[in-house]
């Protein structure tokens, strides 16, 4: 008996399975030569199919196309005529140039000089006429231009030099008598100096003194040229703060 049951059941089984798909049919498709057959046919009617003439018409109906209905154009609102005024002309002026311009300037000058004033004669007899030479020959001769020199000479002095009065003393030192009595020139060293005498104390002495010619007297009362005790002829040619004997040299012709 249980022989018999596993015979049905494996029968059953049988029955109920699916045969595996063929190869060349592919998966999921029918069978492929059919489908290249089918395509060759389509293919053929495709080409042989017959076109339709150039002027063939078609028997389709076309609708007409609506017509815009053309509206009354809106007539614009009456403008009020204005009348234009008179066209007044202007004159063009034409482009200034150099030529122009100096014209213009030279005219300017014309006008704005004023008129010549007719000259005046006067008749003075007080004014002296000695520019005039007819009124001079006129009135001398030769004879009497010899008598006016020769007065003119009576009346000529010449004024005798007199010597010029001496100093008295106690009044310093006499700078031009100086100035004259030496003979060398200024920066020649005569006197001996310190080394130690500095620029400084030139400069800081000499501008207390209000003028060379004071400084120089000042230089000579302290024992100067011989001395310096002040520093004011530091390279000892004997004259104190640039004073320069030169003016009074030459004023003696010397």
């Amino acid at each position: 008996m249980r022989y018999i049951i596993a015979v049905v059941a494996l029968a059953g089984v049988a029955a109920c399975d699916t045969p595996p798909p063929r190869s060349e049919s592919g998966v999921g498709f029918g069978n492929y030569e059919q489908y290249q057959t089918e395509k060759a046919q389509r293919k053929a009617q495709l080409e042989t199919a017959a076109l339709p003439a150039p002027d063939a018409v078609s028997g389709e109906t076309l609708e007409p196309i609506p017509q815009a209905i053309p509206q009354p154009a809106e007539q614009p609102p009456a403008v009020a005529q204005v009348e234009a005024p008179p066209v007044v002309p202007v004159e063009v002026q034409p482009e200034p140039t150099p030529e122009t311009d100096l014209a213009a300037a030279t005219q300017s000058a014309l006008n704005a000089t004023p008129q010549a004033a007719d000259p005046v004669t006067l008749d003075n007899p007080g004014i002296s006429d000695e520019n005039d030479f007819e009124a001079v020959d006129a009135r001398r001769s030769i004879e009497s231009d010899a008598a006016r020199i020769a007065r003119n000479k009576e009346k000529y002095q010449v004024a005798q030099t007199q010597a010029l009065p001496q100093r008295s003393g106690g009044t310093g030192p006499n700078i031009v008598e100086y100035a004259l009595r030496s003979k060398h020139p200024v920066g020649t060293q005569i006197y001996s100096r310190l080394k130690i005498a500095s620029t400084a104390r030139y400069n800081r002495n000499c501008a207390k003194f209000a003028s060379p010619d004071l400084a120089q007297i000042q230089f000579l009362a302290k024992g100067g040229p011989q001395r310096d005790r002040q520093g004011l002829d530091p390279d000892g040619d004997g004259f104190a703060c640039a004073w320069d004997p030169t003016p009074f040299r030459k004023a003696a012709g010397g």
